[in-house]
């Protein structure tokens, strides 16, 4: 393991002891929800604890983070379900080698994102985007779930549809699975609020497992697993003939992958723990994939629930995953006859619960709090996932991340100022502070972000029209929240000094940073002003206006 997840150098028989005692505990919680989320991807649950095994040993070995929990998580669960359904009905071994080809295709992906240093890449979806996103990942999971809780089947042809589909099915509802989907949930939700630190997956399960074989719960109807072979996980070829079809869903799949993991890795590290390296991460979940893939494993990342209870367990090392992928090789090859009478509605239950939690409607009433934009650019990114599917969904969520950035940078604030009487603070003219100071014939406006060719002509005509408005003689820009300017911005500076000065206005530049100056310096604009024309700060450039007035 590597030096910033594994153990300290003075790893103590202390810290391995509660390192192991974490890794019991979580296993409890991610064995069963790993076996659940195999079931949201379409594929057998043993799939699952392939999972819960192969990507956590890689990344004990290359992450960074030292609690992160790297198995499989809803969203990833039914990115992999829709890629899987784009290759048409497929028999179970093909099925079981695209799951594990599309894995290893996520896990190039972000190997060769590592290699390129593209760990930013996390940062181009928005948090309102995501939180829209994984909201409509969470309705799409609890529709796909209804009909193994109802015990009726139907053919998945899209959100919409499937609820229609599902209202068709509800007089062939079977009331047994219903009674135990049902009581699967309250049960697991009144673990979750009356002791949280029990592992309620698998209390639920093995509750579900009891009843089942006690009541002969599939004599009155109600589906099992059924057979889940008892064996350790075996090599597994990626299949090139699938590749082609699978890798643009690979590429969504991994960005979420990684986005996920860099937010639970950063979320869950304590103070004085080596901070999760964006790049270096991106090589280590690769690898996780990589290999989960090559052991049958479908697509993993780090789930931000596995971690939590990861953290709250006491882990402090990997050595934690590493338990949890021994006790996962160790439950299929012991407990694989019990686990082959697990009803299917208990599963549902468990991916229900934890599904239901990516639904955060406080999260959206904070987001409209702070600005309705941003609540519709969540709102577009959960109906893309609703309307388009998951998959497409992805590029929904990034092009409105993209598209809600792109606006920002387009339309940047632009105001004049005034100086409160008495100090040299400048500000927004208000209703409340209606006595600052301004002065006829000279007008001060700043603007703030990147000038460039998609904002400049935007922010020209804001400040043409404060000019119209103020008819001054001098105007004085305040370049301090200015980071740079284009090469187009300049030209069109130019210009405007050119057209300001037969209009009778003087074109002054106040508070540039060295970048900004150093731009201005180079451009023809920069030659015209001289350093006549340009200021250290708002406050000189008043003073020297106040001096030619004298």
């Amino acid at each position: 393991m590597n030096e910033g997840a594994r153990a300290p150098r003075a790893y103590t028989a202390e810290a391995f002891r509660a390192d192991v005692t974490a890794g019991l505990t979580a296993a409890a919680v991610v064995i069963p929800k790993a076996m659940a989320y195999a079931t949201v991807a379409g594929l057998p649950v043993q799939v699952g604890l392939y999972t819960a095994f192969a990507p956590l040993v890689a990344y004990a070995l290359l992450g960074t983070s030292r609690p992160l929990s790297v198995t499989t998580t809803t969203t990833i669960a039914i990115l992999v379900a829709g890629n899987l359904a784009e290759l048409g009905p497929v028999g179970p071994a093909e099925l079981l080698a695209a799951s594990a080809t599309l894995a290893v295709l996520v896990g190039v992906v972000l190997l060769a994102a590592g290699l390129l240093r593209l760990g930013f890449v996390a940062n181009f979806i928005s948090d309102p985007v995501l939180s829209g996103f994984k909201a409509g990942i969470g309705l799409v999971i609890i529709v796909d779930q209804i009909p193994k809780l109802l015990g009726v089947h139907i053919h998945k042809t899209g959100f919409f549809r499937d609820l229609v589909a599902i209202a068709g099915q509800l007089p062939e509802t079977s009331v047994v699975t219903l009674a135990l989907g049902a009581g699967m949930i309250l049960l697991i939700a009144a673990l979750e609020h009356f002791a949280p630190r029990a592992p309620a997956p698998l209390v639920a399960i093995a509750v579900a497992v009891a009843a089942s074989s006690w009541l002969g719960l599939p004599g009155m109807g109600v589906g099992t697993v059924g057979e889940v072979p008892r064996a350790l996980p075996s090599l597994v070829w990626p299949r090139l003939d699938l590749a082609l079809a699978l890798w643009p869903g690979a590429a969504g799949i991994a960005l979420m992958s990684f986005t996920e993991s860099i937010a639970a890795a950063r979320a869950f590290a304590q103070p004085g723990e080596p901070r999760p390296q964006a790049n270096r991460e991106l090589l280590a979940i690769g690898a996780a994939n990589v290999a989960g893939g090559l052991f049958g494993a479908m697509a993993a990342g780090g789930g931000t629930s596995q971690t939590a209870v990861n953290r709250s367990a006491g882990a402090r090392t990997q050595v934690t995953g590493v338990v949890v992928a021994a006790l996962s090789v160790s439950t299929g090859l012991v407990l694989a006859p019990l686990i082959g009478g697990m009803p299917n509605a208990a599963l549902a239950a468990v991916v229900v619960v934890y599904s239901v939690g990516l639904i955060q409607p406080a999260e959206f009433r904070e987001i409209r709090r702070f600005r309705r934009t941003e609540t519709a650019w969540a709102f577009i990114a959960l109906g893309g996932v609703a309307v388009l599917g998951t998959l497409r969904g992805i590029v929904v969520a990034v092009v409105a991340s993209l598209l809600s950035l792109a606006q920002q940078a387009y339309d940047p604030p632009v105001y004049a100022l005034g100086r409160k009487r008495g100090t040299d603070v400048f500000r927004p003219p208000s209703a409340e502070h209606s006595d600052d100071e301004t002065w006829p014939g000279l007008l001060l406006v700043r603007t703030e972000g990147r000038l460039f060719f998609a904002n400049a002509q935007r922010v020209g005509d804001k400040i043409w029209a404060l000019i119209e408005a103020a008819r001054p003689s001098v105007l004085v820009l305040d370049c301090s929240g200015v980071s740079d300017f284009e090469y187009t911005a300049l030209k069109m500076l130019n210009e405007a000094d050119e057209s300001l000065r037969r209009s009778g206005v003087t074109l002054w530049l106040a508070a540039l940073n060295p970048e900004a100056f150093a731009a201005i310096e180079r451009s023809k604009v920069g030659q015209a002003l001289g350093h006549g024309r340009m200021f250290f700060n708002l406050q000189r450039a008043v003073e020297q206006f106040e001096r030619s007035r004298r």
